[in-house]
């Protein structure tokens, strides 16, 4: 939403800054949410007062708790789903079993098809099924799920849709029950991503809380699934990062994740999904040699996965036929491949635990070769289509058959290489997705769990290691909106570039909302009151005052075109629209205004009632205020030193120049430049430009010529453009 340069809400006519959706995200990621019930909001209300209230340990216990309730039984509810809906296209419909892990029954499957003319036909009508489902009801729950959760952590936390998570369970069900390639990982994962969306609206949690709560439901819905529950915890606090950690995450998500495990587990047993030789363990000292050679392998093949994997997403958008057709069209060509090899069908969990107990002797070698480029080709097209499923799952097949295929080639032939193939399987799992996933630590973790074997770890590491390096030098990942670190994200640039902001309050710079509207008001209604004051959008309270969310104005006029201005507002809320309470810090105010949209965003009291808006010309103001006031501070460091301002003139030999590649004068230490209105942290890279402002401190007898050397011409006696005072 815009603003004006003094910070009030933008003149009438002003368009808003809230973004588009980027062309390769689904449209409806970005959809409004409605206000919930009325009666939902006062127990929400009323919890979340005493939920925000409450110190770290009490908060997330119970927060952690809860949302591991939910993913655990999220996790049960998929399964059933799956098993569901793999019975009837695959064995009713098919006639054919496919294998399974220990975990789930340990069946070799069918030795061939009865019905082989069926398999292209279910995979189809499972891949038609889907894409109406998700693209007449919820286009985001498209691809792999885990990938829209990560995207709602570092976007809005508050913006998962209940109606995404319902959709994505079953369409989920659909595309992989019916032989598509994907992972069953994505819908429990966002089943308590969604979760946790859910209670940061309710709640009102603050925005770093609400971050949190995504990422545990992250975590702990994988590692229900998959009966490893401390890799879900380490994966909410690895996942979200390409080269960083969330490690406000992590013991929350331990809590979460046990919960979850527990709940799953109670269901369907508590044991690993694979079963390995006992007699696996490492002691042979030369096979890290083969590791290391799996490691170059499996990064070249989680490389090949994620290039496959967009590739197929970008051409699936030049399709020249509708959305809700492509996974079936995928799914045509996926069905075909599974009449030659029947390994590309499904989870291919079972087909794992046959590789684990080297029952895939009479499988040709040719056949072990390609195996995994086949994986990779069934998922890209089953789930990069707009299919629904996650990418977690396939990317541990394709890694099993990489180490398989690795080991089928030089079993016998190298030195010290081993006769049992467990070792590289359980190692290539780790290695190709441990990579690609740029989560190494959690895969590594997960996958040990998953194995019930731990003796693998340290060998692992060699392989996990050069995967990792290779696909971080190519700097690629196959979750898309993974960010490279915690400074990568919008509110993170902001408060690294004003860190003076956790030193303010919201309330210091917060001012009177110029409009709030009732839910009872009408759209016609609003819409006048909204361009009689002149401003693009204003708060939304229900009739006891309590804050619903936020219309704009060009959403108003949207629905009175259709013909909707006798409507109350109640319905057309946007309840994503996050509130920062009146007692947080400016920088978690900053956070709030980057979820949602970076305009200005609606301040509330201990009892959610609207008090102030923070815009972004009140926080530039008060800004403004704590750098002089901690300037003054700065200004008494020495009686031997100088303040000095200057701007780089047009003469200046400093323009173009980074400031490490400058030869300042003895003593000079440069401290802040401004470009353009943005103040920023002087750095080595940071590179001048004509008209920045340098802030510098320096010695007495320096800063005449530290002046002259920035502004580029000479100081006159009254001290030219630049301001100096003498430090006491």
């Amino acid at each position: 939403m815009a603003t004006t340069d003094d910070g009030d809400h933008a003149p009438k006519g002003a368009e808003t800054t809230r973004p588009e959706p980027p062309p390769d995200r689904p449209a409806g990621r970005w959809r409004r949410l409605r206000s919930s019930p009325p009666h939902v909001r006062r127990v929400g209300t009323a919890l979340g007062e005493r939920v925000n209230a409450m110190s770290y340990l009490p908060k997330w216990v119970i927060l952690g708790a809860t949302i591991g309730v939910v993913a655990g039984l999220g996790a049960v509810v998929f399964y059933e789903a799956l098993t569901f809906a793999t019975h009837v296209f695959l064995v009713d419909l098919a006639g054919y079993h496919v294998p399974t892990p220990a975990g789930e029954g340990f069946s070799l499957g069918s030795a061939g098809y009865t019905r082989p003319w069926a398999i292209p036909l279910v995979v189809v009508l499972g891949g038609l099924l889907a894409g109406f489902l998700v693209f007449t009801w919820a286009p985001e729950a498209e691809g792999h799920g885990t990938d829209a959760a990560i995207d709602a952590v570092h976007h809005n936390p508050r913006g998962i849709r209940l109606r995404a998570v319902v959709v994505k369970i079953v369409a989920s069900a659909l595309t992989i029950g019916s032989g598509g390639s994907g992972g069953r990982e994505g819908p429990t994962a966002q089943i308590s991503a969604g979760f946790g969306s859910l209670m940061a609206r309710l709640l009102d949690l603050s925005p770093e809380d609400g971050r949190i709560a995504v990422s545990i439901g992250i975590g702990s819905g994988i590692g229900a699934i998959f009966s490893a529950p401390l890799g879900g915890a380490v994966l909410a606090a690895d996942v979200v990062y390409r080269d960083d950690f969330e490690y406000e995450a992590l013991l929350p998500g331990v809590l979460a994740s046990i919960v979850a495990y527990a709940i799953f587990g109670g269901a369907f047993g508590y044991h690993p999904l694979f079963a390995v030789p006992a007699s696996l363990v490492f002691d042979h000292p030369l096979q890290l040699l083969w590791f290391a050679v799996l490691g170059l392998l499996a990064g070249g093949i989680g490389l090949l996965y994620s290039g496959a994997f967009y590739g197929t997403v970008r051409l699936s958008a030049r399709l020249p036929f509708t959305h809700k057709l492509r996974p079936a069209f995928g799914a045509l060509f996926v069905g075909l491949l599974a009449l030659g090899v029947p390994e590309v069908l499904g989870t291919g969990y079972g087909w794992v635990q046959r590789g684990l107990d080297n029952q895939l002797a009479h499988v040709p070698l040719v056949v072990i070769i390609l195996l995994p480029i086949l994986r990779i080709v069934a998922t890209s097209l089953s789930i990069g289509t707009g299919g629904s499923g996650g990418v977690f799952g396939p990317g541990m097949v394709i890694g099993a058959f990489t180490g398989y295929a690795l080991w089928r080639v030089l079993e016998g032939v190298a030195p010290g290489f081993g006769h049992d193939p467990a070792p590289f399987v359980v190692v290539g799992m780790m290695a190709v997705f441990g990579g690609i996933s740029r989560a190494p630590l959690a895969v590594m973790v997960m996958v040990a769990q998953m194995t019930g074997n731990v003796s693998m770890l340290a060998p692992a590491m060699v392989a996990v290691a050069i995967a990792w390096f290779m696909v971080s030098r190519a700097d690629k990942s196959i979750y898309a909106s993974q960010l490279k670190n915690r400074a990568a994200t919008a509110s993170g640039r902001l408060q690294f570039g004003l860190p003076l902001a956790s030193s303010l309050s919201v309330s210091d710079v917060a001012a009177a909302p110029r409009v709030v509207l009732g839910d009872h008001v009408t759209i016609g209604e609003a819409r006048g009151v909204l361009e009689a004051a002149g401003v693009p959008g204003a708060p939304v309270t229900d009739e006891r005052g309590t804050y619903l969310g936020t219309v704009e104005i060009e959403r108003l006029r949207l629905l009175e075109s259709e013909g909707r201005d006798d409507t109350p507002l109640g319905p057309v809320v946007d309840a994503t629209t996050p509130a920062v309470a009146q007692g947080e810090t400016l920088d978690v105010g900053l956070e709030a205004l980057v979820h949602g949209g970076g305009g200005w965003v609606p301040v509330t009291g201990g009892d959610r009632r609207v008090v102030g808006i923070l815009a972004v010309g009140q926080v530039v103001r008060g800004y403004r205020r704590a750098l002089v006031r901690d300037l003054d501070r700065v200004a008494q460091i020495g009686a031997g030193s100088m303040a000095v301002e200057e701007q780089v003139g047009p003469r200046s030999v400093l323009a173009g120049q980074r400031i490490r590649d400058v030869s300042w004068p003895p003593g000079c230490v440069v401290m802040t430049v401004q470009h353009d209105e943005r103040l920023t942290f002087a750095v080595g890279d940071t590179e001048l430009a004509v008209g920045d402002v340098v802030s510098a401190v320096a010695p007495l007898d320096g800063a005449d010529a530290l002046r002259r050397l920035v502004a580029g011409e000479a100081v006159d006696e009254r001290g030219g453009v630049g301001a100096e005072q003498p430090l006491v």
